[in-house]
């Protein structure tokens, strides 16, 4: 279904390399899609205003310099703070994905505990294995969750590659989050647990966490690459699912862009 009216921002540039994958996901799902430069936003060629979704893509910012996402997450917050707060107020819905998660943790934007944005309760640090990751996950949603991205989705098989993805908070912080039902996603063993390990797990995350969300539902950020899973072709094992007569018709990472998308045209338009 088209969905036109709804407008979604793609923010690119400095070492940022997810921009088509993520774009595409969007204009699948029937949404208008700009990508911009982070220079041509901060000098002021389009507005956030303009738009009902904003994307924060996966790649190296700043050749991930002074830890991943950080020096992006400056420029923004020194230079888009009062654009992004009127972007958060209106309700609208945000998504970063691997560095873009890791630009949302040091914005402040989640988890934003209490409604405490811009100020910095969790970080992704250093993977355990002390190596880059590239492989596939599989992820178990929190259904108690508010995310608006993740409704309707049980688990998902997605495509991880980061360094820097173990989702570290203090205790209270992760208490928290875990009451008020922020953590969304969850790394899953070979058994459905989420108490895994290394490579299920492929970052150490405290408490197997893959995604949380704001309190609100609408901001969230996630390790593993949805984007990266449009077509049943990316599959690691679609010739096996083609030959068994399973393969579906799109990958499962659409899922999240369409809830986006349909949330915004509902809600948002």
């Amino acid at each position: 279904m088209k969905h036109s009216n709804v407008h979604a921002l793609v923010i690119t540039g400095f070492g940022l390399n997810c921009e088509r994958e993520t774009a595409a996901a969007f204009s699948h799902c029937g949404a208008s899609v700009s990508q911009v430069h982070l220079n041509d936003l901060l000098d002021g060629c389009c507005k956030l205003a303009d738009f009902h979704i904003l994307a924060f893509i996966g790649g190296f910012s700043f050749g991930d310099h002074l830890g991943a996402g950080t020096v992006f997450a400056n420029r923004v917050k020194f230079r888009l703070r009062e654009e992004l707060e009127k972007f958060v107020s209106a309700g609208k819905l945000i998504i970063g994905i691997c560095n873009g998660f890791q630009t949302l943790s040091r914005l402040g934007l989640v988890p934003a505990l209490d409604g405490h944005y811009f100020t910095q309760q969790a970080a992704l640090a250093h993977n355990d294995s002390g190596v880059f990751r590239d492989d596939w996950v599989v992820v178990g949603v929190n259904n108690h969750s508010p995310c608006v991205f993740t409704r309707g989705i049980e688990f998902m098989h997605l495509p991880v590659r980061h360094g820097e993805g173990k989702f570290v908070a203090p205790h209270e912080v992760i208490t928290k989050m875990e009451s008020q039902q922020q953590v969304v996603l969850r790394y899953l063993g070979p058994n459905g647990s989420h108490s895994c390990e290394f490579p299920h797990n492929p970052n150490g995350s405290l408490g197997s966490i893959a995604g949380v969300c704001d309190p609100t539902g609408r901001i969230f950020g996630l390790m593993p690459h949805p984007e990266a899973f449009l077509s049943p072709y990316n599959a690691p094992d679609w010739q096996r699912q083609r030959i068994n007569g399973t393969l579906p018709s799109e990958g499962e990472g659409v899922a999240i862009f369409r809830n986006a998308v349909e949330f915004a045209a509902k809600k948002l338009v």
